[in-house]
């Protein structure tokens, strides 16, 4: 046997119902613009919104929440240190350099991951709503 794989894909379902709604021109402008941006038909953009809306296709998959609540942890954790060391300053306690030096090295870190995740999670999102992943 070959090591070769086949790929069957299901074929989309069938989008036969329409729903109308109004709106002003500056909002359907805005909307296009959006929808070109995301590289996206105005259909499938709006599409994509409404079910993230209504929590039929969650916008974030859970995965990527795990990684978003591990951040969130990380970032608390920071703050308090951070909260800690400005409580002994304003009530004139001292603080040595190196623990503000520390603290701030670990914000750094915490923040740049949580930039990257965020730009994978929008790159995701928009591959996704575009039906490429």
């Amino acid at each position: 046997m070959s090591s070769e794989h086949f790929e069957v894909r299901r074929a989309a379902p069938r989008k036969d119902k329409v729903v109308r709604m109004r709106l002003s021109a500056d909002q359907l402008a805005s909307i296009e613009n959006a929808a070109a941006d995301a590289d996206m038909t105005m259909s499938a953009f709006l599409r994509s919104l409404l079910l993230e809306g209504a929590g039929v296709q969650p916008m974030l998959a859970a995965e990527d929440r795990t990684v978003m609540g591990f951040l969130a942890d990380e970032m608390r954790a920071v703050g308090t240190n951070l909260n800690q060391m400005a409580r002994a300053l304003n009530s004139g306690g001292p603080i040595r350099p190196a623990d503000l030096e520390i603290n701030m090295g670990e914000l750094r870190v915490v923040v740049a991951a949580v930039l990257a995740e965020l730009r994978t999670l929008a790159k995701r999102a928009g591959n996704r709503r575009r039906g490429e992943g």
